[in-house]
């Protein structure tokens, strides 16, 4: 299950490749907007704001998180991307850091795209940080003897299966879009004691702690902090400096 209040611990970090992602889109008029994995909702308003004549559509696969959209007054629905289909006036579709949990989603772009509008709008992005060593580490650990029974079914041992820049452009490309991909590595300030672990808690953790009870998951995040604090040491004025690479595309489908 998602936590919506630790994945907004870092909002201002997290916050930043939307607001990226949504610059690159030049729609003017669109018809209706759609936010696939719209988490709690905090980013859903500013499409609202952006495109105030637009009907917003927004989702998520986390009845936590729909529920903490709701709360925001976002009309969130519980949906599975993999399920999902354009309406007819769909002329603008957001995608934000979701699609690497989803296994074979080059193929689900294709489907979007060739259902999308003329003069649509598909945007998208995804960490590109799988081989950091914030999740070298996890892999890691989750490996060993005591803990790789329980933790291999959840699928952190494996790296997750996102494309870089070129990858999701010729994806796109084939699929008859006008694409603009890029890549940006953020350098996240982070403060406080652990921070990398507070961060990895709300997303690349979930499993794990899905799938461990409240001992077990002490165990493991205790064991887990001090590997973290050694890959990325803290400063002398307290700051602990976490890269944090993203991929994004933008595509246009032709009119």
């Amino acid at each position: 299950m998602w936590d919506p209040q630790q994945y907004l611990a870092f909002d201002d970090h997290r916050s930043r490749p939307f607001f990226e992602l949504l610059g690159r889109v030049r729609a003017e008029h669109p018809r209706r907007v759609v936010d696939l994995g719209c988490g709690p909702g905090h980013l859903t308003t500013a499409l609202s704001q952006r495109w105030p004549d637009a009907i917003v559509e927004a989702s998520d696969s986390s009845p936590a998180m729909v529920a903490a959209a709701r709360a925001r007054g976002v009309t969130a629905e519980l949906l599975d991307v993999r399920d999902w289909r354009p309406q007819p006036d769909t002329d603008v579709v957001i995608c934000n850091a979701v699609l690497q949990w989803v296994t074979g989603h080059p193929a689900l772009l294709t489907e979007w795209a060739a259902a999308l509008p003329a003069g649509g709008w598909l945007a998208i992005q995804v960490p590109g940080n799988f081989d950091a060593p914030s999740h070298n580490s996890i892999r890691e650990l989750a490996a060993r003897d005591q803990w790789r029974e329980r933790l291999e079914p959840t699928g952190v041992l494996q790296s997750r299966n996102v494309l870089d820049p070129t990858g999701y452009a010729t994806v796109l490309t084939e699929a008859g879009c006008a694409v603009d991909a890029w890549e940006t590595t953020y350098l996240q300030r982070l403060t406080g004691d652990d921070p990398v672990l507070k961060w990895v808690s709300g997303t690349a953790l979930r499993p794990v702690r899905n799938a461990l009870d409240d001992a077990d998951w002490d165990r493991f995040t205790a064991e887990l902090a001090p590997i973290l604090r050694a890959a990325y040491p803290q400063q002398t004025d307290g700051t602990t400096w976490l890269p944090f690479r993203r991929v994004f595309a933008v595509a246009r489908i032709p009119e």
